[in-house]
């Protein structure tokens, strides 16, 4: 149990690294804001659930509005929400490019804006996003434009967010992830995306989480785009 009690909001919280990050904080013992679209009401009295499409500003106000009013603060954000569509650049539509933008980079400017606010009136707060290590590692055969361009704004956001605030007690920082094994990748795939990274496996949901946690811990640390990708992004 840490000294001081925390206020967290982690969006995409319902499963894979979300639900792996709410655990992680409770564990502990921070009380916890989780929201996604499926996201079920918790038995635990420290845990918020909201139910929502974070990519509505709606969402994001909503909550924002009800962590303060049930805890009273809100110290961390934990931008994880996000999707990943792979086509070749030509292939996707204009609904493709919507639905990522949305999620991607909506999803984390809403309710970042809302939060920051917050931390601005407690003088103290950490955003820490998940983003993805494609951004500055492609690779030949995964499509990833549509990852790129909007996971790789919100890793240049991240340090212009750190710098604005370094002055106001508030930090910035991401994590740029590998491939992690979550519901999303199929046991049958597992091999075939471990080769991609240069220790020959993918990443474990824990690997992220404790990543997030370490990030949360280092007051020192702003501005930091951290790589948990298996070498990924070293080179290959």
């Amino acid at each position: 149990m840490s000294n001081s009690k925390k206020v967290i909001i982690v969006t995409g919280a319902s499963q894979g690294i979300g639900a792996g990050v709410v655990k992680g904080f409770r564990a502990l013992g921070h009380n916890v804001v989780a929201t996604s679209r499926s996201i079920q009401p918790s038995t635990d009295p420290d845990i918020l659930t909201v139910a929502g499409d974070i990519a509505d500003p709606a969402t994001a106000q909503r909550v924002v509005s009800e962590a303060v009013a049930r805890f009273g603060r809100i110290d961390t954000l934990v931008n994880n929400a996000g999707i990943f569509v792979a086509k070749p650049f030509t292939h996707y539509t204009q609904e493709d490019y919507a639905h990522v933008v949305a999620t991607n980079m909506s999803g984390f400017f809403y309710i970042s804006q809302l939060a920051i606010a917050q931390m601005e009136k407690q003088g103290s707060g950490h955003v820490v996003s998940v983003t993805t290590s494609l951004v500055d590692h492609a690779i030949d055969g995964v499509p990833s434009v549509m990852a790129s361009l909007t996971k790789g704004g919100i890793n240049a956001a991240t340090k212009s967010i750190a710098i604005e605030y370094a002055k106001r007690g508030i930090r910035a920082n991401a994590v740029s992830p590998g491939i992690i094994k979550t519901p999303m990748h199929g046991a049958e795939t597992h091999e075939a995306l471990g080769q991609l990274h240069p220790v020959g496996h993918m990443g474990e949901i824990d690997d992220i989480v404790q990543a997030i946690l370490y990030l949360d811990s280092a007051a020192f640390v702003t501005g930091e785009i951290l790589h948990v990708d298996g070498g990924q992004s070293a080179g290959h």
